[in-house]
């Protein structure tokens, strides 16, 4: 009697595993008709990879018991059809509330590789206050424009004159700015944050400057996103549309650009977004990736070269690499444009001039040996 039954059963099983894959393939067609974007073979595997495990599990069961002897479940089609349409896996409620609450998507945010001490706790995110308080202006602290303003610490020379410009520097949110450079270390309140003129195009500048040091051309853009975002009507949420149309025209205009930094401040707090490494203080450094680009594996090639030269010469200071995916979140951020595009954070809203300046020579360091090491490679070095 059994047997019959699960004879009766298995057809259906077919039937509806087929329904789903087709029904995948007949999505995807669609999106691409009418939205007239190419569908990577990579983002039809991603949705066919959403499907349950435990479907196929259950098939194969079905075909040959001794796969199952040893496992059990008590997972049915109708909680795997709620798991596979509302992405709500019904043992665990943290896939339903994580869909209401607010900061709670970090749950579907993947560590690729951890740094020190990361977890999802101390995972970058960001703050955007209100568009009119980005384009305020403030003057920096005065004993942060000092440090700003004394020459280096390195006793490194430099390696002879730039090549061409190999490095494009950028900054989608121009605005994020560090509360010790705006007079306000210690507030609460890490939206203050943020400023038109004093903020992270300075640590843009400096990592421009460094590189150039170490032989590595760079151009650095210090567009005021906020300003455009301002001029077209539009919210934060498109300041990587902005910054894309910035990443285009920099690549007309520059045939020799290689490598693009977009250059980010996270907004933890000091304890976890600081280092310090033989008696110097250092603002972490994340990298951030979206994985739904299609030069997602390139551009984590790059990142993890960075990540474990950050790891070898300066231990502690790399937070380590991160993917964003999913609803509600750019899961792109311009990475399509090159293989060798990142998102880099570095340090948090109580960082320092001090610990930003240590931390851009350090990124400085290794992105100079990384592009070395590609010219010897290429064998296109002098």
């Amino acid at each position: 009697m059994k047997q019959k039954v699960e004879m009766i059963g298995l057809p259906r099983m077919i039937i509806l595993f087929i329904f789903m894959v087709v029904s995948c393939f007949l999505i995807a067609g669609t999106v691409a008709t009418f939205t007239k974007e190419i569908v990577y073979s990579g983002s039809v595997g991603s949705t066919i990879e959403a499907l349950p495990t435990e479907l196929f599990s259950q098939i194969f069961e079905m075909e040959n018991h001794y796969l199952g002897e040893e496992t059990s479940t008590d997972n049915s089609i109708i909680s795997m059809g709620i798991e596979f349409i509302t992405n709500i896996r019904i043992h665990d409620i943290r896939t339903l509330i994580g869909n209401e609450l607010p900061g709670y998507t970090l749950y579907d945010t993947e560590i690729v590789v951890p740094g020190d001490g990361t977890n999802f706790a101390s995972l970058p995110y960001e703050s955007a206050p209100p568009l009119d308080v980005l384009l305020q202006e403030r003057e920096m602290a005065k004993e942060e424009l000092e440090e700003f303003n004394r020459g280096r610490d390195s006793t490194d020379s430099p390696v002879g004159p730039p090549s061409e410009k190999s490095v494009y520097i950028y900054h989608s949110h121009s605005w994020e700015s560090f509360l010790p450079l705006l007079g306000l270390s210690g507030d609460p309140d890490e939206n203050k944050a943020v400023d038109a003129k004093t903020n992270i195009t300075l640590v843009g500048d400096l990592l421009g400057k460094e590189l150039e040091i170490r032989g590595v051309g760079a151009l650095v853009d210090k567009t005021n996103i906020a300003q455009h975002l301002k001029l077209n009507g539009w919210g934060t949420g498109k300041s990587y549309d902005v910054s894309r149309t910035i990443i285009e025209d920099a690549l007309s205009s520059h045939k020799s650009l290689q490598y693009f930094i977009d250059i980010h401040r996270d907004s933890q707090r000091g304890d976890m977004t600081t280092a310090t490494i033989d008696g110097k203080t250092y603002a972490r450094i994340a990298f951030v990736l979206g994985k739904e680009n299609k030069n997602y594996e390139k551009n984590f090639a790059f990142a993890n070269e960075l990540h474990e030269s950050l790891k070898e010469k300066y231990p502690g200071i790399s937070r380590g690499i991160i993917a964003k995916y999913g609803e509600g979140v750019n899961g792109v951020y311009n990475q399509d444009l090159s293989p060798n595009l990142i998102v880099v954070e570095v340090g948090g809203v109580d960082n320092d001039m001090k610990e930003l300046k240590n931390s851009v020579g350090a990124l400085a360091d290794v992105i100079g040996d990384y592009y070395w090491k590609a010219e010897r490679v290429n064998g296109t070095e002098e």
